[in-house]
């Protein structure tokens, strides 16, 4: 079973920028990242499948970029221009799927601790 450790998260405001890191134990398929705000159900906020391009949620596409680096097996996720509406729980997720959709988090097998994203007004 892979192993996520994410780091990178914290606190600005309105108009800032923050980088997410996650550090993958081994190689994987597909990851991505996804986010739980407050009340709120996880969503898919942006993910990288083995095959086919990067998938951004209409919430963040422009704002937020998703990269991989294969040879240190770690997931990146730069968030520039974030809006309160950003803040929650940002969670890497590691997929055995060549192409999972953004959304479908049950094709994610393995989740990293999560890491807290605030960003105030």
């Amino acid at each position: 079973q892979v192993q996520l450790v994410e780091s990178g998260g914290g606190s600005v405001q309105a108009g800032g920028s923050l980088r997410l890191s996650c550090a993958a134990s081994t190689s994987v398929n597909s990851m991505g990242w996804f986010r739980q705000a407050p009340g709120k159900e996880r969503e898919g906020v942006a993910s990288i499948p083995w095959l086919g391009t990067t998938s951004y949620s209409d919430s963040v596409k422009g704002r937020f970029t998703i990269s991989k680096d294969t040879v240190r097996n770690t997931l990146y996720l730069r968030m520039d221009s974030l809006k309160p509406e950003d803040t929650g729980i940002y969670y890497c997720a590691a997929s055995t799927a060549l192409r999972p959709p953004l959304n479908a988090a049950n094709l994610y097998s393995a989740w990293g601790q999560g890491t807290q994203v605030t960003v105030s007004s």
